[in-house]
């Protein structure tokens, strides 16, 4: 790819970004996700700093319409991809924070079920996989005790059964 058609996708995904954040503040969330939509395929193998923060603006725009389950994916997906340590383990912290949500409206049961594509997608972060388990039984009601290596998981299970 040469560096004039990189400066194109560029200006492309950040015409898409300014579009979807108008929509989303018209409350057109149905574009604004259409377009948050378009900048993760067009960032998913050349801007994995922004294919990140797409996912967690698309996640943002599922909790403002109580699809829970959608925030979680999305979240889960930008961790997945995270193009460093560091945005790993911010991703976690920013999934925490979503999950908070979703305790505080009592929702957590919506995690539930239907968590199959999720667990799929996790299937090669073996960390990440046994956390989405664990999420799906803390919203069965069972109990966990699985300690995680990565200190922000462990926070999170805290949060959530605490």
């Amino acid at each position: 790819m040469t560096e004039h058609e990189t400066l194109n996708r560029r200006e492309r995904i950040m015409e898409l970004f300014r579009e979807a954040v108008e929509a989303e503040n018209a409350r057109d969330l149905e574009t604004a996700k259409r377009k948050l939509d378009e900048i993760l395929h067009e960032s998913l193998e050349t801007e994995p700093e922004l294919y990140f923060e797409t996912c967690f603006r698309l996640a943002d725009i599922f909790l403002q319409e109580d699809n829970y389950r959608g925030a979680v994916k999305c979240a889960i997906r930008a961790i997945l991809r995270a193009p460093s340590k560091d945005h790993y383990r911010l991703g976690v912290k920013m999934l925490g924070d979503v999950l908070a949500i979703i305790k505080k409206e009592s929702r957590l049961s919506e995690l539930a079920e239907n968590m199959d594509v999720t667990l799929k997608l996790v299937e090669g972060d073996e960390e990440l996989y046994r956390f989405v388990q664990t999420l799906v039984k803390i919203a069965k009601g069972e109990k966990v005790e699985e300690p995680f290596s990565l200190e922000e998981f462990n926070e999170i299970i805290q949060l959530l059964t605490g």
